[in-house]
């Protein structure tokens, strides 16, 4: 079986880089975890979805909370389009804004 493959958009790769170290390698190992077992087999705490195709990757650090937000492309290959810092309970709708219109623009 092919293995799934997770990349970073470069505007989300910016994006992890300006979060702390801890959350990095969260978001790092997540990815990890999504490669080894595919999404049907990694939920929560780590995933969830959410909504028009979106899942998300759920980091928890010293200095608060961060989200990554991907999609399914094709061919288990799986792609990570933002990457932000949760300020509110729910996930702000520009940041999914923002996640579907890099995955309509690949740059």
């Amino acid at each position: 079986m092919t293995p799934w493959t997770v990349t970073f958009h470069p505007k989300a790769e910016q994006e992890l880089l300006a979060l702390p170290a801890d959350m990095q390698a969260r978001c790092l190992r997540i990815a990890e975890l999504l490669e080894e077992f595919g999404p049907q087999r990694v939920g929560m705490p780590h995933v969830r979805p959410l909504g028009a195709k979106l899942w998300e990757m759920r980091m928890q650090g010293r200095d608060g909370i961060a989200r990554a937000v991907y999609v399914a492309v094709q061919d288990r290959h799986l792609r990570v389009l933002h990457v932000f810092v949760k300020k509110t309970e729910a996930t702000p709708r520009n940041a999914m804004a923002a996640a579907l219109n890099r995955l309509e623009s690949p740059q």
